[in-house]
């Protein structure tokens, strides 16, 4: 019965995730629509040669790794202290109120976001540039023409846009925790701080691994509608906003060549899939009941 249960996940599994891997073959094809993909001729890695030997290359994989890395950090550290401090509050019906607000810019899509941060960031009429740098006696700033404050707007949307959906995970984890730990770390004079490091991290050590390995995973795929709505495609951006998604999206995806655009997926999918066995390696020499399998 269980086997039977488990039949229409494994099917969708197998049509949605296994069956469309035989496009693998593309990043290695020359691929012309007139012989299809099994009749267009082998490349071999030329594909990924041309992925590497590209004057950007070293941006756009610099730029990936770095704001991936500053991302998993603030996934991390704000939804935890949020998830915390929401947990800690008496008034049930606050906390609520406060997770749900936190929790709804997460079903925004990128294009709604886009527009909002250029609410704020406008020349003429943003909020930044009209209300809060007139009141602190700055210029008006040209933000989508000023690269030097994008490595910051970028992980501050980021992290504001998923921050709900982080925490209400961590959240869940506090809540399965017993009082029982709580009650005798109070009768024994511990502080909330105290608590807090002695008991609840510890404790939720777990999921905070498996969603750290998850995002580890995703560490060459970037978000693309943060990267290519929010910025609104200004050139002037692209040395601190352009990675490795937005570039293929931009030098094969615009020219048809779906097999460079391929063999940038695959090599995205590949050092991914590395990544999470390496980092669940060392885990489980750590120790083995926080790794994810």
């Amino acid at each position: 019965m269980f086997y039977i249960m488990m039949l229409p996940g494994m099917l969708l599994l197998l049509l949605n995730n296994y069956i469309p891997m035989f496009g693998i073959l593309i990043a290695f094809k020359n691929i012309n629509y007139t012989d299809g993909i099994l009749g267009s001729p082998w490349v071999g890695l030329n594909n990924f040669e041309y992925l590497f030997k590209t004057s950007d290359a070293w941006i756009i994989t610099r730029n990936t790794l770095l704001y991936n890395s500053f991302f998993i950090v603030l996934n991390l550290l704000f939804p935890l202290a949020f998830a915390i401090m929401l947990n800690e509050m008496k008034n049930r019906f606050l906390a609520k109120f406060h997770q749900t607000v936190m929790f709804l810019p997460y079903f925004l899509s990128m294009v709604v976001i886009s527009y909002l941060v250029f609410g704020f960031l406008s020349d003429e009429h943003g909020y930044m540039n009209s209300t809060v740098l007139p009141a602190l006696g700055m210029e008006p700033l040209q933000w989508y023409f000023t690269k030097e404050v994008w490595p910051y707007i970028l992980p501050i949307v980021n992290t504001w846009k998923g921050m709900g959906y982080f925490m209400v995970i961590y959240m869940a984890a506090i809540i399965g925790i017993d009082d029982e730990y709580y009650e005798a770390a109070t009768i024994d004079g511990a502080s909330k701080w105290q608590q807090m490091i002695s008991i609840t991290i510890p404790l939720i050590m777990p999921v905070i691994t498996i969603m750290t390995l998850l995002q580890i995973g995703r560490i060459f795929n970037a978000d693309f509608g943060l990267f290519f709505q929010v910025p609104r495609e200004s050139g002037v951006l692209f040395p601190v906003t352009n990675v490795i998604d937005t570039y293929v999206y931009r030098t094969f995806l615009t020219v048809g060549d779906i097999g460079l655009s391929s063999a940038a997926g695959l090599l995205q999918s590949v050092v991914g899939f590395s990544l999470v066995f390496f980092s669940n390696w060392i885990v489980r020499r750590l120790n083995r009941e926080n790794a994810l399998f």
